[in-house]
């Protein structure tokens, strides 16, 4: 595979171009969602184990050289065209202005999402995004065998025979950072953890496999499942509007016990349906255990929510592929 990593390589810094048409038809060839290297990209479920980390790096470097000579290019292009002026251009006029930059929707619906939190009384932890086995799945009281466990699901960094070496895996969700504040902080506990997580996952437009996550937590002496419905429908009416249609009802989670799952209404009366926002519940004591906290003294809850699903209900996205390609015409509709 490495093989056909070099020739695109060569591909790529021999692709003539002399005009701003042979740059767009470079673009195309090789830095659009259905260009080359994205095409190879998405070969690595065929490359063995062992070179994963190799193909991955070297796929990197790839696009990183595409895309600097695409860079280089195009600025030279610009410089010539401003530079090329008539008898009758007035280099005295004053400069039209340059279009502002904003914030990316995703972005935009974090920073959202953050404010109502900090309204809410709660604060914001961090934790890494390369996680171990113990804080990514043991400690939230999945099983063994639990499927999420499976590499058909999850990225592993490192997965180890050695019983006394933890594997390494690319965090699946951001709970580890639950218990990681868990183990330094006694309760009371309010906090949020938003990031990036990766999940082994086919990209589609509703599926993706880098996203990113805010869970929240609440540890403190008898908190209920009243105080998390109370939360979950406050930030439902805070996000969507007051007149925001939403449902509760059973799930199932291996780190709480009882758990929720909240919908909302999406699209008109007659025609809307059902979308899933965020899944919640009770903290299982077991991973109260875990984390070193005394499950007899303490309850608490805790929930996740995808930022990309939030954006996508808000703003009418029907493919959560468009918060990648980076399209100037999509991100314009957010100035």
């Amino acid at each position: 595979m490495l093989d056909k990593v070099e020739a695109l390589k060569k591909e790529i810094e021999s692709f003539p171009v002399s005009n701003s048409d042979e740059l767009e038809k470079f673009r195309l060839e090789f830095l659009s969602k259905n260009g080359k290297i994205q095409s190879m990209f998405k070969m690595i479920g065929q490359v063995a184990k062992e070179d994963k980390a190799a193909f991955g790096k070297s796929m990197n470097d790839l696009k990183n050289l595409a895309q600097d000579r695409f860079d280089e290019l195009q600025s030279s292009f610009s410089f010539s065209a401003t530079t090329e002026r008539s008898a009758t251009d007035d280099i005295t006029l004053t400069a039209p202005l340059s279009p502002v930059g904003s914030l990316h929707p995703l972005t935009q619906t974090l920073e959202e999402m953050k404010s109502i939190f900090y309204r809410l009384g709660f604060t914001i932890s961090h934790g890494p995004e390369i996680e171990d086995d113990f804080h990514n799945f043991t400690a939230l009281n999945f099983p063994p065998n639990h499927p999420a466990r499976d590499e058909q699901d999850t990225f592993f960094v490192r997965k180890s025979d050695d019983p006394k070496e933890d594997d390494l895996v690319l965090r699946t969700h951001t709970s580890p950072v639950q218990i990681r504040l868990m183990e330094k902080q006694k309760p009371p506990i309010r906090a949020i953890m938003p990031g990036r997580v990766y999940r082994n996952e086919a990209v589609s437009p509703k599926s993706y496999f880098l996203f990113h996550q805010v869970e929240a937590l609440y540890v403190d002496e008898n908190v209920s499942v009243a105080d998390l419905k109370d939360t979950l429908i406050t930030f439902a009416k805070l996000m969507y509007g007051n007149d925001v249609k939403y449902r509760l009802r059973p799930g199932f989670f291996p780190f709480t016990e009882p758990s929720l799952e909240m919908d909302i209404w999406w699209g008109s009366k007659e025609k809307g349906k059902w979308l899933e926002i965020l899944g919640s519940g009770m903290v299982d004591p077991n991973v109260f255990k875990a984390a070193g906290v005394d499950p007899e003294k303490y309850t608490g809850f805790a929930w996740g929510m995808g930022v990309e699903r939030i954006a996508i209900l808000k703003h009418g996205i029907d493919d959560i592929r468009s918060f990648y390609e980076n399209d100037i015409r999509f991100l314009e509709q957010f100035n």
